[in-house]
């Protein structure tokens, strides 16, 4: 009897669905971008990026919450396309990069919105401050990459903060104080 209670069990596990199990991805640094911009004295958008970051995505389409991302950013990888602009950004003024050279974000928390969007927060932290945000996530297109030929993801996400909530005071009200921060990226299956 226990033998073919066994078998049994044995049987009715191999017949089950595999339960999707959550997916780990490296980022295509050729094929991703994080830029953030803001209004100048109510004028122009002014944009800037940072060019050298690191991160971790994890992505479980079953079950959306599970899926997670965490990045650090080198603060020092700046670039406003205007080098004054840049050297006064690292002060410490701003991103004061001799002292907080890095910035990072960690998700807390994943929330499917839509057929392709999600609401993914989590703990931004910059100049030693950390805040929670939310980013609206859009997933563009997840699947066998034609060109790879591997499991990929592309996304893009958007964020607004106030950098007034991360000691960046200069030239608020005048120079804008709610920043837009935005990514988008390819990833491939990690191997």
């Amino acid at each position: 009897m226990i033998r073919l209670t066994a078998a049994a069990l044995a049987l009715a596990l191999a017949a089950a669905p595999a339960i999707a199990e959550p997916v780990a991805y490296d980022f295509d640094k050729s094929h991703a971008n994080l830029t953030f911009s803001y209004n100048h004295l109510g004028y122009s958008t002014t944009e800037g990026r940072f060019g050298d970051w690191e991160g971790e995505l994890v992505i479980d389409q079953e079950t959306p919450a599970n899926s997670r991302i965490s990045m650090t950013v080198n603060t020092d990888s700046l670039d406003t396309f205007w080098g004054e602009r840049d050297t006064h950004f690292k002060s410490a003024d701003f991103f004061e990069v001799a002292a907080h050279p890095t910035a990072t974000f960690v998700s807390t928390g994943v929330e499917k919105t839509g057929e392709n969007t999600l609401a993914v927060s989590g703990d931004l932290t910059i100049k030693g401050i950390t805040k929670p945000v939310t980013f609206d996530v859009t997933i563009n297109s997840i699947g066998e990459h034609p060109m790879a030929k591997t499991p990929a993801v592309g996304l893009d996400a958007t964020t607004v903060v106030k950098r007034s909530d991360f000691g960046m005071n200069m030239f608020v009200p005048y120079v804008g104080d709610e920043v837009t921060i935005s990514f988008s990226a390819e990833a491939l299956q990690a191997k």
